[in-house]
């Protein structure tokens, strides 16, 4: 029987309540119409409506020039977001690394009770595990935590993809090579290509068995984006990609400085 650690369902449960909410915040738009200051809704007003002002105004500044724009914005909430992931990042790791020091002991209490599906056998195990937890002391709650950062995002990054979308002046410009408001396949092809090379980014070093846990989810992203993009103005392809970029410098940026910290910690190591 392999050991399904407590770490390992929180972390699937943290993504699917991700999910729910890009479908209820989703689902507050109601449709695709050009975003004014007369819109209802409180996402609308206060998400949705302020970035899609903010993109013109940084537009107007840079000449009309809205895909720049689009860079500028896209790279500030990512620098802003940026302290909070690289924190939440660190714990991940320091948890992953600790979990791989408790997986043979949970194993060994799992294949204890392998035969035993009565309700109290069941309990007696739970019990077990989480005495190998205190014995660690190592709290698996303790990753709901570091699951926060990824909810906090989940509002602004979703309020500038509607801006995007409802801001009718960037449909009627250009930038490079293509149309922000015509769909672009090369672009398109480049955002799903960054989003995937991001999930192998943040598979390095990873245990094979959660990398292979995780390989649905990483190819379930880049999938989502290019079934977007295809039928979506260039604009929205142009933010996924710039965002795509930027986390694969920051997950490499969190995995050197989490290195540097174990070797400082454990200078036996090196």
């Amino acid at each position: 029987m392999e050991a399904t650690s407590v770490f390992t369902k929180l972390k699937k449960y943290s993504l699917l309540i991700g999910l729910l909410l890009i479908v209820f915040l989703a689902g507050c738009q109601g449709s695709n119409e050009p975003i004014n200051a007369e819109s209802t809704g409180w996402f609308n007003h206060y998400f949705v409506y302020s970035f899609s002002v903010l993109i013109k105004s940084i537009a107007g500044f840079f000449n009309g020039n809205f895909g720049l724009s689009i860079i500028i914005i896209t790279l500030f909430i990512r620098l802003a977001l940026m302290p909070i992931m690289l924190k939440q990042m660190k714990s991940s790791f320091e948890m992953r690394d600790k979990m791989t020091v408790l997986q043979p002991e949970i194993k060994e209490v799992q294949d204890k009770y392998k035969n035993k599906k009565d309700a109290a056998s069941q309990r007696e195990m739970q019990q077990e595990v989480m005495k190998v937890y205190q014995t660690h002391q190592v709290n698996p709650l303790s990753s709901l935590g570091g699951c926060l950062p990824m909810v906090i995002q989940f509002p602004i990054l979703i309020g500038f993809y509607y801006a995007i979308r409802r801001t009718p002046e960037i449909a009627s410009h250009s930038f490079l090579w293509f149309n922000l408001g015509e769909t672009d396949i090369i672009l398109t092809l480049t955002a799903i290509a960054v989003y995937y090379f991001q999930f192998r980014v943040s598979q390095i070093g990873m245990d094979p068995k959660m990398k292979k846990q995780m390989a649905l989810m990483g190819l379930l992203s880049p999938l989502m984006i290019g079934i977007v993009s295809f039928n979506a103005p260039a604009a929205l392809p142009l933010y996924w990609t710039i965002g795509g970029l930027f986390m694969i410098c920051q997950t490499l940026i969190s995995k050197r400085m989490y290195q540097s910290y174990k070797d400082k910690k454990n200078p036996a190591e090196v």
